[in-house]
Parts: C-alpha cells; sequence; structure tokens
C-alpha cells in the first residue's frame, strides 16, 4: 500500500509503461490519458478535481454554482432567491460563483501541488459562460473546457492568456471542422478536443434531439478517425482527441486509442470515489444505478439528456405533456439565479424542459433522492457499487484484465 502521494504517481506511471496505454501529451505535460469529466453543479469541485490532478492525469472542475461549497457565499445570497431587489439579488448570485471559482481552483491547486493539469468546465449554455471563462483564467486554471453549445468566441475570451489550453467538446466531425476554421480566423487551435458520444454520456448531450442519439455519425468508429484524419489535413496532427462517454475499463481505452483517441474523458465512475465532492446519497444513487434505470429527455436547456429515472424525474416526465401545453414566457427567473442563456420555463419553449435545472441539481449535490436531478452516463461502474479512492480507480483503468490460466493435458506434458 503506497504511503505517499508521490508513490502512488510513480506506481501509476509504472503500470502505464506496462501497459497497450500511450501517455496524453497536453500543455506541454505528459500524462496519465484519463481526464476526469466535469460534473456541475458542485460534483466535480476542488476535492474531486485537485485529487485526480495530483496523481498526474486531468483533473476538472465544473462552473456552475460553486458558491454551494462555501457556506459563506451561501449566506450571502441566501436571500437573492426571492428576487425582492431584481438585477441586484442576481449580480450577488453571480458575483458569489465567480468568488468560488476563485477559491475552488486555488483550493485544487493546494491538492495537486502541481502534478497533472487543472481544467475547467464551463458550458456555453449558461448566462454566465463569458464571465466564468475570464474569471478561471485570471485565477490560473490550466484548461479551459467547454461543452453544451459551440464555443466560437472561446479564443477572443482567452487572447491574453496565450499558454492557457482551450478544449471544446463536440460530437462529430463537422462540429470539429467548424470550431477550427473559426478559430484559425482568430489566430488559436484548439489544444485538444473531446469527441463526447451523446448515445452513452451523462448529462446534457451533444445532439439536437433525443430521436438523434443513435445516429450513426456520432460513433467513435466514424467520428474519431474521421477527426484524426481532419485534423491532418489542417496541419494540426498533434492535437490530441479525448474520446468521453461510457468508458469504463482499461479495455476500452485500449480501443479508442487503437482507433485515434490520445485519452478518454469519465465523469460518472469518478463519482463513486470517496474524493468526489457530492454528498453520499448522489455517489450511491449513480452507484448502484444500472442502465436500465437510465432515461432521456429534453432539459430545460434545449438539449437531450440522460440522468437516473428517480423519484423526482419519474413524477416530472409523467406530467411533462401538461406542463408543456401551458408553457408561457415568464417575466423573470422563478428563482432569481438566471442560469441559462435560454431557458425552457422561463422562456416558455414548447418541446424544452419545464422546470428549473438549478434547483433540481443543487437538490442532488444536497443528496436529496427525492427531489435531486442525477446525470448518469451508460455503463456498469468498474467498482460495482462501491465507493472507492481516485487512485483505486486509476489504477484500476490502467490495468488490463488478467486472463485466467488453464492449465490442459498438453501444458501438464
Amino acid at each position: 500500500m503506497p504511503t505517499s502521494v508521490d508513490q502512488t504517481v510513480e506506481i501509476l506511471r509504472d503500470k502505464l509503461e506496462r501497459s497497450v496505454l500511450r501517455p496524453l501529451k497536453l500543455a506541454g505535460r505528459e500524462l496519465l490519458p484519463i481526464v476526469q469529466g466535469g460534473m456541475g453543479v458542485g460534483i466535480s469541485a476542488h476535492r474531486l478535481a485537485g485529487s485526480v490532478a495530483s496523481l498526474g492525469a486531468v483533473g476538472t472542475l465544473s462552473s456552475v454554482d460553486l458558491r454551494r461549497h462555501h457556506p459563506d457565499l451561501m449566506e450571502r445570497t441566501q436571500h437573492c432567491h426571492k428576487g425582492l431587489n431584481g438585477e441586484a439579488d442576481k449580480k450577488a448570485i453571480n458575483d458569489a460563483n465567480l468568488e468560488a471559482i476563485d477559491r475552488e481552483i486555488r483550493a485544487a491547486r493546494e491538492i495537486s501541488q502541481g502534478r497533472g493539469l487543472l481544467a475547467i468546465n464551463v458550458m456555453r449554455a449558461v448566462g454566465e459562460y463569458a464571465p466564468s471563462v475570464v474569471r478561471a483564467l485570471r485565477s490560473g486554471i490550466d484548461a479551459v473546457v467547454v461543452g453544451a453549445g459551440l464555443p466560437l468566441d472561446l479564443p477572443d475570451l482567452a487572447k491574453e492568456h496565450p499558454k492557457t489550453a482551450l478544449i471544446p467538446i463536440l460530437s462529430d466531425a463537422r462540429g470539429v471542422q467548424l470550431i477550427v476554421k473559426k478559430w484559425e480566423r482568430k489566430q488559436r487551435r484548439p489544444d485538444a478536443i473531446v469527441i463526447e458520444h451523446p448515445r452513452l454520456a451523462a448529462g446534457h448531450l451533444g445532439a439536437a434531439r433525443v430521436e438523434d442519439l443513435n445516429d450513426p455519425r456520432f460513433e467513435f468508429e466514424n467520428v474519431i478517425p474521421a477527426t484524426r484524419e481532419f485534423l491532418r489535413t489542417a496541419g494540426m496532427e498533434d492535437v490530441p482527441v479525448i474520446a468521453a462517454g461510457g468508458i469504463r475499463t482499461h479495455e476500452d481505452i485500449a480501443r479508442l486509442q487503437n482507433l485515434g483517441a490520445a485519452a478518454v474523458q469519465l465523469g460518472t465512475p469518478f463519482v463513486a470515489t470517496e474524493e468526489c465532492d457530492a454528498h453520499p446519497a448522489f455517489k450511491k444513487v449513480l452507484a448502484e444505478a444500472r442502465d436500465e434505470d437510465l432515461v432521456e429527455f429534453t432539459s430545460v436547456a434545449g438539449l437531450p439528456a440522460r440522468a437516473v429515472k428517480t423519484h423526482w424525474l419519474k413524477n416530472y416526465l409523467n406530467a411533462e405533456p401538461k406542463l408543456q401545453e401551458i408553457a408561457h414566457k415568464k417575466p423573470r427567473c422563478v428563482v432569481t439565479f438566471d442560469c441559462l442563456a435560454q431557458c425552457g420555463l422561463r422562456d416558455g419553449f414548447k418541446g424544452w424542459g419545464q422546470f428549473c435545472i438549478d434547483t433540481q441539481l443543487a437538490a442532488a449535490v444536497r443528496g436529496d433522492v427525492m427531489k435531486g436531478l442525477f446525470f448518469r452516463g451508460v455503463g456498469q461502474m468498474p467498482f460495482g457499487n462501491r465507493i472507492v479512492q481516485v487512485r483505486e480507480l486509476l489504477e484500476k483503468l490502467l490495468t488490463p484484465v488478467q486472463m485466467p490460466v488453464h492449465v490442459g493435458a498438453h501444458a501438464a506434458a
């Protein structure tokens, strides 16, 4: 049993060298080919991201509503959800979250001690996308990862930070081509590209409609080689492609590297770790859920989403047809936070979700199984329903499955 982080790092590096897997080369560093995906609200905060980075992989904070991990910031904004002061309340909540981003990056850095790489995931769909990116950059984050929309303006926001890695999350080769061409005009190129499979991933998914989740163009066997070929023709062959969605084993990683991926991104398995910042009840829900317990639906952000069909989600889906019938534009956000740039509930978009996503995700991170929304990806957990240390998860992912040795008559002869 290792007695220090340094010893654990050496063990993991040795396992990588002994395996068929290749390291991830990103932002001038050589890393384990494993990226911990960003998960909000508050699921991947400083403890998880810092712990993953400390062992030589990529740890990722999620920017959304990080104030929930800071009692003083929650107390400061407690009255704001009533909306009595209008824009002033909204500003107070947003300012608290920006302060939390700075605190969380510093705390994660304290844990990682300069090892690995620290990233922050910022959803393009959130209203405070640009201020969140800018604050993270100023706080010294190593990489900015953006999904849930096309981050065409990310190079502009990061213009004063040329050494910070910029990483878009996309789902097909067409999206990759669009981003690369738009960014080239701004004299910037992606430092890596995450290819997330909508049929397998958790949370908000990179497809236009739920009906599109099984489209063959999203299959890793199609999109990874197509992306690699495009990058080669564009003179960007060294830009790493990171596959995300449903990855659970060493063999999954090896298969995807053989297709052309440089690394993989996992979110759901990292929830079932002791270091994950979520409530123990949240970890239990995800660890015990099976694929048949998952359901796809349209989120309030207008994107397909995948989550565990818990009590609240089952009741919501039953009521959704009636809620869609009465959908209408509201004068303001129901909780003042106004977290999304476009919101099905606030803006009255028919066909979009009709619930407050911040309220349901906040309930989940508190461990409220009855009221929470629990995003989860497809696939059995690496350790079943056990909660393990980040170290154990990384070791398992880097270790090939040992096939049983069958001793037959010919072997004994």
